[in-house]
């Protein structure tokens, strides 16, 4: 079992499977410290609350966040579509991080629907050590190495609107080329792209019903 420089234990010994983060890289900030006796978990997933979201599935303690969606009067459907990005690609090489000298651009990467249709929509990769399936799962192949296990979620909003939230990515997220600001919902509408991870882009579409 490792140990990321987060100090969370990894049935994965090159990725962190709770954040994402190098294990054996640069050096990250310090773990929280271990939560006091009777201190309130995630109902879903039981891991200690850290803020308003659980960092490792998503859900929103205070449910201002993550109400479930009403039925909709409109025929219409949202779907995200995935994508790999060489321009967003050149742009976090330049940025230099500390494996940019081994992420290469994939040759062929095809795109993939997913709709939006669960409460909470989780966008990572998927973790066989914790048992962790996101929604938007970005294994691959090809495999984005930037993305952490629980990226990004999405997350429904009355009359059928999304909000997204990155609840502590190694590597961030920007939609439309803005960085979002950690457990800080960002509105999504349709036509708007987040990017994740070293060359990936979700595309907002609206889908057929």
């Amino acid at each position: 079992m490792a140990t990321c420089p987060q100090g969370h234990a990894s049935g994965s010994d090159d990725y962190c499977d709770v954040c994402g983060a190098q294990i054996g890289g640069a050096a990250a900030p310090a773990a929280a410290p271990p939560q006091p006796a009777g201190a309130e978990s995630c109902p879903i997933c039981q891991t200690p609350r850290a803020g308003q979201f659980c960092e490792v599935c998503g859900h929103a303690f205070d449910g201002s966040a993550g109400p479930a969606r009403p039925p909709t009067t409109t025929s219409a459907r949202w779907e995200a579509v995935t994508a790999a990005d060489r321009g967003y690609y050149e742009q976090v090489i330049a940025e230099g991080g500390p494996d940019a000298e081994t992420i290469a651009f994939p040759p062929y990467c095809p795109e993939r629907s997913f709709p939006l249709e669960a409460e909470q929509v989780r966008i990572g990769r998927r973790s066989r050590g914790r048992d962790l399936q996101p929604d938007i799962d970005l294994s691959g192949p090809p495999s984005d190495p930037g993305v952490s296990h629980l990226h990004a979620v999405l997350i429904a909003q009355p009359g059928g609107s999304w909000t997204l939230v990155d609840p502590g990515s190694s590597n961030g997220t920007r939609v439309n080329g803005r960085p979002v600001t950690v457990n800080t919902p960002v509105t999504v509408r349709v036509g708007d792209r987040i990017h994740v991870g070293a060359w990936t882009v979700i595309t907002i579409r609206e889908g057929t019903p």
